[in-house]
């Protein structure tokens, strides 16, 4: 299995716009949803609210906040993303207390401020993601909740099964990872410029491996990654073999507070693997974030790669668990996968 890991459901599936125009304005009654509830597609502007209101349901559900605003501005930046027919957001006056969206063919993202909960908003997102899905050729659609959560539970009674299990794992304060020795003519450093599509390849090739779903664009990663609001030039790490060939790829971040290296995608290509650059990559990547002034080093990996086993035997921990939840589309909607 490729050596990688990804914080969501990783790289987003290239979208096709729609050609309607959504409407800005918010919808004076939304049948389904509580009396004096509005709704309205979102826009860039509201992203600052989405984080908001995203931070908020997961400081309830896991104890922590894991999303970052910019994690929001750099998704929505993608040239395949069309915001306002692919999202809609739930009002209570001029405050955000619920949205949803879908990128690409199946991932979707939902939230409900955990005031608002119990009001039937959750089971009304996840039938407009449907009819949404449906409106735009999805054979199926899921999301990422944390394990356990109301979300895992709301989902598990709408019929939304188990496609995959991922665990964000975490490097203990003060604990480092073993080195390994590259091979020789092998050696880790900041990207350069001229290396970006090189390591969109190498990342997508290996993600692509295991992950069904389209092949994500090079301007999609391009907003992901120099696109993203506080990218710095070192975030970006590669593997370069003795004739000057990227076969490795880290992209490490730091977190808003300053406190944590978390390490977004990691690739090794195919035949480069079991050779220790995945770990090589870790060791620098968590290295120069350390550099940058954090304490912690984090990632995220799912069942479907089969990574666990080389974070685990480094050291990393788990410390939350999120299960990917999707249903099958028919006509009807009938049907979970």
């Amino acid at each position: 299995m490729p050596e990688q890991s990804s914080s969501t459901d990783t790289s987003t599936p290239t979208s096709t716009r729609t050609s309607t125009p959504a409407s800005t304005a918010p919808t004076p009654s939304t049948p389904g949803l509580p009396a004096g509830l509005t709704t309205r597609p979102l826009r860039t502007s509201d992203a600052h609210a989405v984080f908001v209101l995203m931070a908020a349901q997961e400081a309830e559900d896991i104890g922590q906040v894991a999303i970052e605003e910019a994690d929001i501005v750099s998704d929505w930046a993608k040239p395949s993303h069309d915001l306002g027919a692919r999202s809609v957001g739930v009002f209570e006056g001029e405050a955000l207390v619920a949205y949803a969206e879908l990128m690409g063919a199946d991932r979707a993202d939902t939230a409900v401020l955990p005031s608002h909960r119990g009001r039937g908003i959750g089971t009304w997102l996840a039938h407009w993601l449907q009819d949404l899905g449906r409106a735009v050729g999805s054979s199926v659609i899921g999301m990422p909740v944390p394990q356990g959560s109301p979300g895992d539970r709301l989902l598990e009674s709408l019929g939304y099964h188990v496609r995959w299990t991922s665990w964000v794992l975490k490097l203990p304060e003060g604990a480092t990872i073993p080195e390994r020795d590259l091979p020789p003519g092998h050696v880790v450093r900041t990207a350069e410029p001229a290396e970006l599509r090189a390591a969109h390849d190498v990342l997508e090739d290996a993600f692509l491996e295991w992950s069904v779903r389209e092949r994500e664009s090079f301007e999609d990663f391009e907003a992901a990654t120099t696109g993203r609001p506080g990218f710095e030039p070192w975030n970006l790490r590669v593997v370069v073999d003795a004739d000057g060939a990227v076969v490795g790829v880290s992209l490490v971040l730091v977190s808003d507070n300053g406190t944590t290296g978390y390490v977004d995608r990691l690739a090794v290509r195919r035949d480069q693997r079991n050779r220790g650059l995945a770990q090589a990559l870790l060791v620098d990547s968590f290295a120069r974030a350390r550099e940058h002034g954090t304490s912690t080093s984090e990632l995220s990996t799912d069942s479907r790669t089969g990574a666990l086993g080389l974070y685990e035997r480094v050291g990393m921990v788990a410390t939350s668990t999120w299960v990917n939840r999707g249903i099958q589309l028919g006509p009807s909607g009938d049907g979970a996968l």
